[in-house]
């Protein structure tokens, strides 16, 4: 069955959802502190239940009491069944380190996306620590059995910051003092400060190093724990308003390390008018967008929605610098491509981005958005600026990071 978006004229305030990724960092910390946790405004969707079920399956209680999550562990073991992450790429990369500090075999899998996705950098670096690890072509169902020998590890931190932050996570708890060496460029930087910031909470400290990070042997201590409100689920609203007349959105924190606050510098590099106000910021149109050039290296989630901002600029956009686009839910590079040529764009795919050639309007259709949630919103978003409707699967894709984005949508005036 499908879902049609007709655009509309923006006007509301909307409230958007917790951080997916502190949210999964909080839930595995609280589940290796060995005490009893409450995680204030998590985020309930269907990614944070995989990572749930996860601890659960080492041994962790976790349940849901009045709006948080209470997570209770005596420490956790390896698992008596397989971990099946459904389609958390996070769920699986941040699990696999964990898995690693047991001397017993733990196999990881998921749904046909993630048997797709490369965890070989991962893999390799585990292996470099002694760990044994089987898999097929570096790929979902993997097999870890520890625990971690030697003192350093040096990881590809190049295609995913997920890798160098399963390691972080580990690392306290190997019992002697470890070095994390990366190599390569590290991919969307930001989402580490995101894992450091969470292991402080509990009481890890992490010093960086020139190559990567010293991790002395030390213990995560149990704390209550507040998620913040998430930035890259903020974009579609914010430019939903830039777009189609003002949207308002609460309860974020700009002081915040999470890289997707630059949706905001963005909105602003392309002529939109953003304001805080009143403990929300305000995005609100300003006629045509500008064209610009726009680094995504330390923003991979935003590339869909950003390249929907400029699908009506006037003049040629690059987005560039994320070559582990191609590795996401889909091949976001091709998956936006097509996405937008579908609903009349001017875009081309490069190995790290793309170039998008302005058009006044896009024009209906029909999308194909093959599961991807960002995918999904993204062409949501795009029936603002089109001059028909925009139709698509109706999967429920959306609540894997973003439960009530269609209610949203619609209190801020969007037909759907």
């Amino acid at each position: 069955m499908d879902m049609t978006f007709h655009g509309g004229e923006i006007r509301g305030k909307a409230s958007v959802p917790p951080s997916k990724s502190y949210t999964h960092r909080a839930v595995i910390a609280a589940a290796l502190s060995g005490g009893r946790c409450e995680i204030g405004n998590p985020l309930c969707s269907l990614d944070i239940k995989a990572t749930v079920e996860a601890v659960r399956s080492m041994g962790a209680e976790v349940e849901r009491r009045d709006g948080s999550l209470v997570v209770e562990s005596c420490g956790l073991h390896a698992p008596d069944r397989t971990i099946d992450v459904l389609n958390s790429g996070t769920t699986m990369r941040l699990m696999s380190g964990i898995a690693a500090l047991f001397d017993s075999e733990t196999v990881i899998t998921g749904d046909e996306s993630i048997r797709r996705r490369p965890m070989g950098p991962l893999l390799d670096a585990l292996r470099g620590c002694g760990v044994e690890c089987r898999s097929e072509d570096g790929k979902a169902p993997i097999s870890i059995r520890g625990p971690v020998k030697g003192d350093a590890v040096e990881i590809d931190g190049s295609m995913s910051s997920q890798f160098v932050s399963s390691m972080l996570m580990m690392a306290p708890l190997v019992g002697r003092p470890m070095d994390v060496h990366v190599t390569g460029r590290r991919a969307s930087r930001p989402y580490l400060d995101v894992t450091l910031a969470v292991m402080r909470s509990f009481g890890v400290a992490v010093e960086e190093t020139s190559s990567g990070y010293h991790i002395e042997p030390q213990r995560y201590a149990p704390c209550d724990y507040r998620v913040p409100s998430d930035f890259s689920s903020a974009a579609f609203p914010l430019v939903a308003g830039a777009l189609g007349g003002e949207a308002r959105v609460e309860g974020l924190d700009m002081h915040d390390p999470q890289g997707d606050r630059r949706i905001v510098d963005i909105l602003r590099g392309c002529g939109c008018e953003v304001r805080e106000d009143r403990g929300c910021l305000v995005s609100r149109r300003a006629g045509r967008p500008k064209a610009m050039d726009v680094d995504m290296s330390d923003i991979p989630d935003l590339f869909p929605i950003v390249a929907v901002l400029l699908s009506t600029a006037d003049g040629v956009s690059r987005l560039y610098g994320a070559p582990q686009l191609r590795f996401k839910e889909s091949d976001r590079i091709d998956s936006v491509e097509r996405m937008l040529r579908s609903l009349g764009a001017d875009v081309s795919g490069t190995d790290d981005g793309c170039v998008i050639r302005g058009v006044d309007r896009l024009r209906g259709g029909r999308i194909e958005h093959g599961g991807d949630h960002r995918l999904m919103m993204s062409a949501a978003v795009a029936s603002i600026v089109a001059d028909g409707p925009v139709s698509m699967e109706d999967d429920g894709c959306w609540n894997v990071s973003y439960p009530g984005f269609v209610e949203q949508m619609r209190s801020l005036g969007m037909r759907c």
